[in-house]
């Protein structure tokens, strides 16, 4: 008896199914699309798809290129004594901004005052010599004329005086070579910049091929040394030629970015990586770059003029073709195919979409071909909102213009698109 009720439900179900294909593929049971296509009962009760836009603009763009670079000075400067001495005084301290001439160190100088005076002395005796002398030849002079000497005894006294006259200028020499010796015990910054650690103190003996006393490096002006690969060798050549060639300098934790400019790009490429060594100056009046720390560098290579600037977010990568979708007047979306010209930070240039036209950046994972959208309104659901803040900021950190276009509750076909 189990068997033929069995077989019974088998048929029963079966009977069933077959009914509901028939009416499923009936034109008169259910509702279809303004194509023709059927939709099913799922399709008909979903409303338009809510959808945040940006409105395509066209601007100029800048095509960077990104890398990493070393904060170097353009200045640094060990400070070493000229003379073996020992330190009387020191004038500044560890980490202290010196300007250029700022006495920083005195050296032991009694010797070479000593010297000094020792000089100057000498040379007094000799002017006091050739003074002499020089009375002695005019006295000649007048006696020759009276015919009481002989023209030898002239010219022995003219000798005299020839030979003081070169004593007194060695006594001069003298003087300024005892005035050099006693100017090395005054250790003077011989540029601004800040000075490092300390190595001596007063009453340290120092000589010249001895440690630094001092380092003094130079901030402001300050640079970023980087590489580029050579292919963008003739790029960079053409900005830097024309003068623009504007070089931005990121830290790393993102706290500042400052603008520079290129200043030196070197006469040859490294054979051994295929880069090229470059470097750029910055002003760093508030010590945001210091020597020694890496920062994200962005080079402006050239310029492409009048190209249409959309969000990458809006970027569909397809298996052939990169596509976004966007909303006609009619309140639908259509997909067109786009090429990817360049792109930096969060925003692509690219080619196939018309200035002005709003493309999808969110909600674009459920639209389809003409399906009707509904843009979200600016005080709409949290999700949405928030999506919408971010683009606006993400859009003016890189000089576009987002619009998140408010539209009435309602049928797509009434909404409208701000430019």
């Amino acid at each position: 008896m189990r068997k033929p009720i069995l077989w019974g439900l088998v048929v029963v179900l079966g009977a069933g199914v077959a009914l509901g294909v028939w009416r499923t593929q009936s034109g008169n049971s259910g509702p279809t699309g303004g194509s023709g296509t059927t939709l099913t009962a799922h399709d008909a009760n979903e409303g338009p798809v809510s959808v945040s836009t940006f409105v395509a603009e066209r601007r100029d763009w800048p095509e960077t290129i990104a890398t990493s670079g070393t904060v170097t000075a353009l200045n640094t400067v060990e400070i070493r004594p000229q003379v073996a001495s020992v330190i009387e005084k020191v004038h500044n301290t560890e980490g202290q901004f010196v300007k250029a001439g700022e006495l920083l160190f005195t050296l032991d100088s009694r010797a070479d005052a000593a010297n000094l005076a020792k000089a100057q002395a000498q040379l007094q005796r000799d002017q006091a010599a050739l003074a002499d002398a020089e009375r002695q030849l005019a006295r000649s002079r007048d006696l020759l004329n009276q015919k009481f000497v002989s023209q030898s005894a002239v010219d022995t006294n003219l000798t005299l005086v020839e030979g003081q006259r070169a004593a007194v200028g060695a006594d001069q020499a003298a003087i300024t070579a005892a005035r050099v010796a006693l100017s090395y015990s005054r250790i003077v910054a011989p540029s601004a910049g800040r000075a490092g650690a300390i190595n001596v103190y007063a009453g340290s003996y120092v000589q010249p091929s001895g440690a630094p006393l001092v380092t003094i490096t130079q901030l402001d002006p300050i640079a970023v040394s980087f590489t580029l690969p050579q292919r963008n060798l003739q790029d960079v050549l053409g900005g830097l030629k024309a003068g623009n060639a504007p070089v931005s300098a990121e830290l790393p934790d993102g706290r500042a970015t400052l603008t520079g400019r290129l200043q030196f790009v070197d006469n040859a490429v490294d054979a051994a990586s295929g880069t090229v060594r470059l470097k750029a100056e910055f002003d760093n009046k508030q010590h945001l770059l210091w020597p020694g720390a890496y920062v994200n560098v962005q080079l402006v290579v050239r310029t492409l003029p009048g190209v249409v600037v959309i969000p990458q977010a809006a970027i569909i990568q397809g298996p052939s073709a990169k596509t976004v979708f966007v909303v006609g007047a009619d309140g639908k979306a259509a997909q067109r195919e786009i090429e990817l010209i360049a792109s930096a930070g969060t925003l692509a240039a690219v080619s196939g979409v018309e200035p002005g036209t709003p493309v999808v950046v969110e909600g674009k994972q459920n639209l389809r071909p003409g399906s009707a959208v509904q843009l979200r309104a600016a005080d709409g659901a949290a999700s949405g909102a928030a999506s919408a803040n971010v683009l606006a900021r993400a859009s003016v950190a890189d000089g576009a213009r987002a619009t998140p276009v408010a539209a009435p509750q309602g049928a797509a076909s009434q909404a409208r698109f701000s430019p």
